[in-house]
This record gives C-alpha cells, sequence and structure tokens, in this order.
C-alpha cells in the first residue's frame, strides 16, 4: 500500500462548522479533494450553496445546514438535523469562531463576553456533544477537529476582547481533555492553532487599521500572512488514517510568529 493511501478518505463523511468561506471552505474542499461527502454548516445560505457546488464539481456529495451555531439553541438544532441526514458522521471540524468586538476587558459587557464565548467554546463544546458523542457510542472510529488559534496560547496586541483568547484557550484544553476520554474508542480529537491568515475578517481589519496589519507581517519570521488553502493539507492530515496515532495535539501553524 502506497503511503498516500493513508490519507486519502473516500467512504469519510465530514461535518464542518462555518464551512462556506475562509478557512472553513479552504478545509472542506481539501478533504472533499481526498474523498469524503461534505455537510455544510453556516449562517450566509447563498456562500453555503456556492462552496457546496465547489464540492459536487469534485464529485463528492455535499448537503447543506443554514444556521447560527454561535446562538446554543441553533447550534443544537443543526447538530441534531446533520446526524439525521448523515448519522454516521465520523469526520467533525469546528470551525465556527471569531474576535468580532474590539473592547477593552473593563468596557465589555456581560452579554458581548458570553457571546464571544458561546461563538468559540460553546457551540465547540455542543458539536462535540452531539456529533462527537454519536461517534463514541457506535465504537468509533472518528476524528474530531477544534479549530483553536495561537490566540489561545498568547495575548494579542493592542486589540481588546479578550473573551477571546479565553475561548480559544478553553478549546484547547477542551481538546485535550476529550482526546483523553475518546482514545480508548479510536475517536481521535486535535487542535489546529492558526496564526495570521488572510480571510474577510483580516481583509476588513486590514482596510480599517492598516498599520497593525503591517506591524503583524512584520513580526512573522515567514514575512506574511498565510493563506486559506494552507490549512487544506493538514485538516486532510488529521481526517485520515495518517493521524491514527495523534491525539490530544494543539498544532500550531503560524509562519512562526510565535518562536519569537
Amino acid at each position: 500500500m502506497s503511503i498516500l493511501d493513508r490519507f486519502r478518505l473516500e467512504g469519510r463523511r465530514l461535518f464542518i462548522t462555518g464551512g462556506s468561506r475562509g478557512l472553513g471552505r479552504a478545509m472542506a474542499l481539501a478533504i472533499a479533494d481526498a474523498g469524503a461527502d461534505v455537510i455544510l454548516g453556516g449562517r450566509d445560505a447563498d456562500a453555503l450553496a456556492t462552496t457546496a457546488d465547489e464540492i459536487r464539481a469534485l464529485g463528492r456529495e455535499c448537503l447543506i445546514l443554514p444556521g447560527d451555531v454561535g446562538v446554543p439553541e441553533e447550534c443544537e438544532r443543526v447538530c441534531q438535523e446533520a446526524l439525521a441526514l448523515r448519522p454516521d458522521i465520523d469526520i467533525l471540524i469546528n470551525n465556527v469562531g471569531g474576535r468580532r468586538i474590539n473592547v477593552p476587558l473593563v468596557e465589555q459587557s456581560l452579554e458581548q463576553w458570553q457571546s464571544i464565548i458561546d461563538l468559540n467554546l460553546t457551540s465547540t463544546f455542543l458539536c462535540m456533544k452531539h456529533v462527537g458523542g454519536a461517534m463514541v457510542r457506535r465504537g468509533g472510529p472518528g476524528r474530531v477537529i477544534n479549530i483553536a488559534s495561537i490566540s489561545g496560547m498568547i495575548a494579542n496586541r493592542a486589540i481588546g476582547g479578550r473573551s477571546y483568547e479565553t475561548a480559544k484557550a478553553g478549546v484547547i484544553q477542551l481538546t485535550r481533555a476529550a482526546a483523553a476520554d475518546w482514545a480508548p474508542v479510536g475517536v481521535t480529537v486535535n487542535a489546529i492553532c492558526p496564526g495570521g491568515f488572510m480571510t474577510a475578517p483580516n481583509e476588513r481589519w486590514s482596510r480599517e487599521n492598516p498599520a497593525a496589519i503591517q506591524t503583524f507581517r512584520a513580526q512573522t519570521p515567514a514575512g506574511d500572512y498565510g493563506d486559506p488553502e494552507d490549512l487544506g493539507p493538514l485538516a486532510v492530515y488529521l481526517a485520515s488514517d495518517a493521524s491514527r496515532y495523534m491525539t490530544g495535539a494543539a498544532i500550531v501553524i503560524d509562519g512562526g510568529y510565535t518562536v519569537w
């Protein structure tokens, strides 16, 4: 058997949140290209439909589930609908997240705090509970990939909204704890911790605060932001049999930003 066969995903089924654009779209397309069928979750029905067409063009089945998983009740509904469509989901990517606010800690309201915790951490917990839980109850195998951030390991410079760093740190620790619980049944749980990637929020930030973008580039050994497509190969690895013995890991992909 070729080593490349261990990366193939024919017969697998992916459910990914925030799969219509940016990092989620890139990972969904990569995993579909490796052979898996896909269920896309996201808020924008039109963007979901566009990405679904791209996946079908690769010869894979793709279903879409519009909904805001940053709202706990919506998240539970979407998870239940995903399992109703495909009870045999065996790859879960919890990609939804974001900072969304730039408010100093001392000015942040409880509502703002909770909304960011729900968006980044509660959504991950609920998807793991329902979709990951179904993998565990089947006795595996399964792959859970949580999209955390280097912000769960460091404090970002010159920006408020520390609920984001807190939530992403929680995602990393939830990943580790669940990995220990689920390893005996062959369900692996790993986290990807991206650094700076030029997604739509960062494109908007670059227009609003170009100096911050230039400073970030200067502080990154690789000299620039990453492209969303750079995450695709890593997602395929973590979704595949090639990563059978890896669980509880938090893998940094940041152009070297955190080495300094």
